[in-house]
């Protein structure tokens, strides 16, 4: 039950390219004095890939009613921030009222209201406007802690349990370029399919999963016996991987072995927070479905980011259409999603 639960929360990720090639010799590459950027890279990505950072065109971002706006994507970095508000929410905090609106990783993430909040262009980027003067919070770790010393939740108070979680926060933070840009990239995404590379970054994930695993025989969670924003970073990344949702690269990397962080993840998978969620790259979304009492999933038919108790919006959406109440049907698309 529990990994059909995660599957539903987070559905297969990127499988490799169909187009891709296996170069088994392939030419030496020596490198120009002074690089300089005359062509694409290849790969998935590479007609939004630039050397350089701003703007690239005059788009301001929509605004909603409740005192947080988050502008996120359903990445294993923007799940996260969603997990973390619906945690929030779970635990009684309706000050963690959201509204969440979706960045799409194909240039919007260059349009100058985004830019503004986040200078990286990536999301998730966070909006905190429930205080007289709007305060920008950008990547995903900041976010957390953010919201977790503002409601006063997720984050132990007492200093070794503290130590733990923000240890364990920031390996994930360190340790993730290896699993998606290392990795993913290489096993998914790259224009051919090169050993080395691969096989480098293969063992420094499965090397991770053992850390994790290690860690987790002797504990509950990674901080120890409670739940923090250290698994909040971590699950979506390492759970999505244990249960083979990332990169289609599960078989690969023999990932039914970490038994501990299987049982890690299964458990955090039933949380009643992650059973809202539903992470999909793209969720058609039939009319406003009212899952509770005062509480709207979905809008308008477009693109979103995830169906949650916050107000979630698909592109730009009138108040109207947002505001408006009704049980419908929801028809949901689940293709792979893109993980940057």
């Amino acid at each position: 039950m529990a990994g059909t639960a995660f599957t539903r929360l987070l559905p297969s990720l990127a499988r490799p390219q169909p187009g891709a090639t296996q170069v088994t010799d392939t030419p030496a590459y020596e490198p120009p004095k002074v690089w300089t950027w005359n062509k694409e890279s290849g790969g998935r990505f590479a007609n939004i890939n630039r050397p350089i950072a701003g703007p690239t065109h005059q788009q301001e971002l929509p605004i909603g009613r409740h005192p947080l706006q988050l502008y996120s994507l359903a990445t294993p970095n923007g799940v996260k921030v969603t997990v973390m508000l619906e945690e929030l929410l779970a635990a009684g905090h309706n000050g963690a009222e959201y509204d969440a609106w979706l960045i799409k990783i194909d240039g919007n993430q260059f349009g100058s209201g985004f830019v503004a909040v986040n200078p990286n262009s990536k999301i998730p980027a966070l909006m905190d406007r429930s205080g007289p003067e709007p305060i920008r919070v950008f990547e995903s770790a900041s976010i957390l802690v953010h919201l977790a010393e503002k409601f006063g939740a997720f984050l132990p108070t007492d200093v070794k349990t503290r130590a733990e979680t923000f240890s364990w926060l920031f390996w994930q933070m360190g340790a993730a370029p290896y699993l998606g840009g290392g990795f993913g990239h290489f096993y998914a995404y790259a224009p051919s399919k090169i050993e080395y590379a691969i096989d480098r970054f293969a063992m420094e994930v499965k090397r991770q999963l053992d850390v994790l695993d290690r860690r987790l025989a002797d504990n509950e969670y990674l901080a120890g016996n409670v739940y923090t924003i250290a698994d909040m970073a971590v699950w979506p990344w390492y759970g999505g991987l244990a249960k083979g949702l990332l990169y289609g690269g599960g078989e690969f990397l023999s990932v039914q072995d970490y038994k501990n962080v299987q049982r890690w993840t299964n458990a955090i998978a039933k949380r009643p927070a992650d059973q809202h969620l539903v992470m999909a790259g793209a969720v058609k979304v039939a009319g406003i479905e009212e899952r509770d009492a005062g509480v709207e999933r979905g809008v308008n038919g477009g693109d979103t980011l995830a169906l949650v108790r916050g107000t979630v919006h698909a592109g730009h959406a009138h108040a109207a259409q947002r505001d408006r109440k009704h049980r419908g049907a929801m028809r949901a698309e689940l293709p792979g999603l893109n993980v940057v």
